[in-house]
């Protein structure tokens, strides 16, 4: 049977994207821009947090897509295939990473330390439940892991849901994911705290966007926007304006102290999802002229950069920060070490997952064909 390939490069620039979002606020963590001095730059970096709501959109919507498309040309779905597919493209990289972290934790003193708890947890992909629990684990590049685990829960679901719904019943149980979100919301606003929220990585108010990309491609069924090329750029910067309302409106800031009230809660919630879909929207049919193929290709290898990179902003602004310091005096650019610093991170990050890409995820990836019933990007 020869099934049409369906593969969308501008997803892979909103990958990117999404990753660019979440690098430059992670920076925020060890590296802080002064508010002061640059208030607007402070805050956009800040809501760059809510880019992972944007890797949790995509990948709903993608692997809705390719689940129904497989329904429509075969008349049935293989959850043993896809659950094949995703192994061979999550877990390589995933336990390369985390056993990486475990190594450096039991054989230095410079990464904190990763417990048998946090290892189990992480290995079962519950990290994210072991954070809400425990607040973020002490060894700090570890902790965007937490996301790869509402990723797998969400993909243990979604080929089962394809099997035994249709797209109506799809859209009941996304409509369904929504409103359990927005009830847990509520009950975060009803009992704000003056310590860590444990709402950012709690798996019910996340899977709001895995619902929002189950939507988006049972009501678009295969169709994209024609929106020019202004009007696309308008409705992105009006997502980062939702989640810049959702930010200092309604005062949700992923892990932050959560004190705002139910009412609040939700509202900032909904504009942090609006603003995700504004962006989603400003993207998908977009001309391929109009897309940098250097930037596809950043999209392409964005599960590595999103794994590595608050590797390198610890090891260049904590571990080797008097030696920055240093290179900064020696550029003549002192007062600019920071920023250095970022240039410098983005530079490994980028160079260590075009190495990943090549010698540790293509290979898996390469094997993953054998299981792949509708060919796509990878």
């Amino acid at each position: 049977m020869n099934l049409q390939r369906y593969y969308r490069p501008e997803l892979d620039v909103f990958r990117f994207f999404a990753f660019l979002f979440v690098f430059c606020t992670h920076r925020m963590d060890l590296a802080p821009i002064d508010v002061k001095e640059y208030y607007w730059v402070y805050q956009v970096s800040l809501v760059g947090v809510f880019g992972v709501p944007l890797f949790f959109l995509l990948s709903a919507f993608l692997i809705t897509e390719l689940l129904l498309r497989e329904k429509d040309a075969t008349g049935s779905v293989r959850p043993q295939s896809f659950y094949i597919r995703r192994i061979l493209r999550i877990w390589p990289l995933y336990f390369f990473v985390l056993t990486g972290f475990l190594v450096l934790s039991v054989t230095t003193k410079n990464f904190g330390v990763i417990t048998t708890g946090n290892f189990l947890s992480f290995s079962l992909f519950a990290g994210n439940w072991y954070i809400s629990f425990n607040e973020w684990v002490s060894c700090y590049p570890q902790n965007p892991l937490w996301s790869i685990s509402v990723e797998e829960q969400f993909y243990l679901l979604i080929p089962l849901l394809a099997v035994f719904f249709t797209r109506k019943g799809l859209k009941a149980v996304a409509f369904t994911f929504l409103v359990i979100a927005y009830v847990v919301i509520f009950s975060y606003g009803r009992h704000p705290r003056e310590g860590f929220s444990s709402e950012w990585t709690n798996s019910f108010v996340q899977f709001q966007f895995f619902a929002a990309g189950i939507l988006l491609s049972v009501y678009l069924r295969g169709r994209q926007p024609r929106f020019s090329i202004p009007l696309r750029a308008l409705l992105f910067i009006a997502g980062i304006g939702c989640w810049l309302i959702a930010s200092l409106v309604f005062k949700v800031k992923a892990d932050a102290p959560h004190l705002s009230n139910s009412a609040e809660a939700m509202s900032g919630w909904a504009c942090i999802l609006l603003g995700a879909l504004l962006m989603f929207l400003s993207m998908l049919g977009t001309p391929g002229k109009y897309l940098p193929k250097p930037v596809i290709f950043l999209g392409r290898i964005s599960y590595g950069l999103y794994m590595f990179h608050n590797l390198f902003y610890y090891l260049i602004y904590h571990l080797y920060k008097d030696q920055l310091t240093l290179f900064a005096t020696w550029l003549h650019l002192p007062e600019q070490k920071n920023n250095i610093g970022f240039v410098l991170a983005f530079i490994g990050t980028v160079v260590t997952a075009m190495l990943s890409y090549r010698f540790l995820e293509r290979p898996f990836l390469h094997l993953k064909r054998r299981f792949t019933v509708i060919p796509s990007r990878d």
